[in-house]
């Protein structure tokens, strides 16, 4: 089963700002970080897979790639949307991932707002 290289506190810091910013979305790292092939230098290559209307999806995508930016990660992370996503870069993936977070569902709250819910 693949691993990520990543240190401890890095990957916290990541999980929070998914769980922040794409609740509902299911997240895979693949790429040299997850096949052994990483070096100090490696980006983090993320796939967000979000049943979103494209919109919603677009908008939480942005706003997790400004969140990254803005963090204190030392480490460039390219976020890749699934239903954009070249089909041997799907299947390279799907071969390598691992999984960084399960989607989240939504409900809806009592102002009509989406709630997320574990």
């Amino acid at each position: 089963m693949p691993t990520l290289d990543l240190r401890p506190a890095h990957r916290r810091l990541l999980l929070e700002l998914l769980a922040r910013h794409a609740p509902a979305a299911e997240v895979w790292a693949y790429g040299s970080r997850v096949n052994g092939r990483s070096h100090d230098g490696s980006d983090l290559d993320l796939v967000v897979r979000n049943p979103a209307v494209p919109h919603e999806r677009f908008a939480q995508l942005y706003a997790l790639v400004d969140a990254l930016e803005e963090s204190d990660l030392p480490i460039l992370v390219e976020v890749h949307d699934w239903a954009r996503l070249p089909e041997d870069m799907r299947h390279e993936a799907e071969r390598e991932r691992v999984v960084l977070q399960e989607p989240r569902a939504t409900a809806p709250g009592p102002a009509g707002d989406h709630v997320t819910t574990s």
